[in-house]
């Protein structure tokens, strides 16, 4: 008896060891791939070599992250070379921008080291390789999440923008970067499928199926619970102000209210894949092997945020202009003065968003709709 507890004490650390010293194993790709995929050594084999080439979704995803990348720096520029976009709405949606930027570099790289090149990596470089782009998409998805706890606090709260309001600001933020990290390094941590094949992902080979399922699920009850916050924002507003869907202070609600319906929209059809993933295998659900398109069609998300901004607030589009303008007269080396010129307020949403930094009393008035 004594000796089979000392042999269950002694095999345990040896087990655990033994999965992490798996991490840097260059043959496990490649099994842990054949086995999602339902091949034989020799189909893996000739898969890979299908692989070695970029196709052209590939190169159209490679030129649409570039864009993304391109758009939300020009959203952070904006935001932080304009002053009268220094208010806590502003920098939360600058946060979201550099979600979507870190989203469009990690899928990127994504593609890049994707492929047959997938076969070269080890397994610590394949879970940072996916871990950044869940990162990236757990950091949009909390910053959204940001954005609506925000707006509820604002319009339900009497003096929500005190001396205290920069600390709120950063400490929601540093939350959504800190449980993102978390979120998307759970896998390098230890909750992965080495050593236990039958829980691997047929789309993500070296991912647990329990993982996708717990973020999925994660990720469905954050949106679920922004939903009903907006739900009771527009409640408070209407019964608050008869004509406040008529103000135009109403288009920032509006704004984000477009934001996150764009983002349900793209990602929607990948998060069913990851689902069906969690209960159906590759053999029996061959749209798994297209996992790619959809998971390509997701990245319009991070393209479209910087298109709804302009569109739908003239400051950020002028600033925008500002900045485009600033960069063509540097690279004509003509004089910065016309460009460096700040604008007077345009559009009544962030001059009601910068007067609730002021408010001293209930808001029911003149800024209801300031949401």
């Amino acid at each position: 008896m004594n000796l089979c507890r000392k042999a269950a004490v002694l095999c345990h650390p040896v087990t655990m060891k033994s999965k992490y010293s798996q991490y840097y194993n260059h043959s496990l790709i490649h099994s842990y791939y054949a086995f999602a995929k339902n091949m034989t050594t020799q189909e893996m084999d000739r898969y890979i070599e299908t692989k070695k080439h970029l196709t052209s979704l590939n190169i159209v995803i490679v030129v649409l992250c570039a864009i993304i990348i391109l758009e939300n720096l020009l959203v952070l520029i904006a935001v932080c070379r304009n002053k009268k976009f220094h208010s806590a709405m502003f920098f939360f949606i600058g946060n979201l921008a550099f979600s979507d930027l870190l989203a469009g570099s990690a899928y990127i790289a994504n593609i890049f080291l994707s492929g047959a090149r997938t076969f070269e990596l080890v397994p610590v470089q394949w879970f940072i390789r996916e871990g950044t782009a869940f990162i990236a998409l757990a950091a949009s998805v909390f910053s959204l999440l940001a954005i609506a706890i925000e707006r509820y606090i604002a319009i339900t709260k009497v003096k929500v923008y005190g001396s205290n309001k920069t600390c709120r600001m950063f400490l929601l933020i540093g939350a959504c970067w800190v449980t993102s990290i978390l979120l998307g390094g759970l896998p390098i941590i230890g909750w992965n499928c080495i050593n236990n094949l039958p829980e691997c992902s047929a789309v993500l080979p070296l991912y647990s199926k329990k993982y996708i399922v717990f973020v999925v699920t994660i990720f469905s009850v954050i949106l679920l619970s922004i939903l009903i916050l907006y739900v009771r924002i527009y409640l408070i507003v209407r019964s608050s102000h008869q004509e406040a869907t008529n103000s135009p202070a109403y288009a920032l609600l509006k704004t984000v209210t477009i934001v996150l319906g764009v983002f349900i929209m793209c990602w929607l059809p990948a998060f069913i894949i990851l689902l069906l993933d969690s209960s159906c295998g590759i053999q029996f659900c061959h749209i798994l092997s297209k996992a790619n398109i959809f998971f390509g069609f997701a990245t319009l998300n991070s393209a479209l945020n910087p298109v709804i901004y302009m569109l739908r607030s003239k400051d950020m589009r002028k600033e925008f202009m500002r900045v485009l303008c600033c960069w063509g007269v540097l690279q004509s080396r003509r004089p910065t003065d016309r460009c460096l010129v700040l604008l007077k307020s345009s559009s009544s949403m962030e001059h009601c968003a910068h007067k609730l930094e002021h408010q001293t009393t209930p808001i029911m008035k003149d800024c209801t709709t300031c949401v």
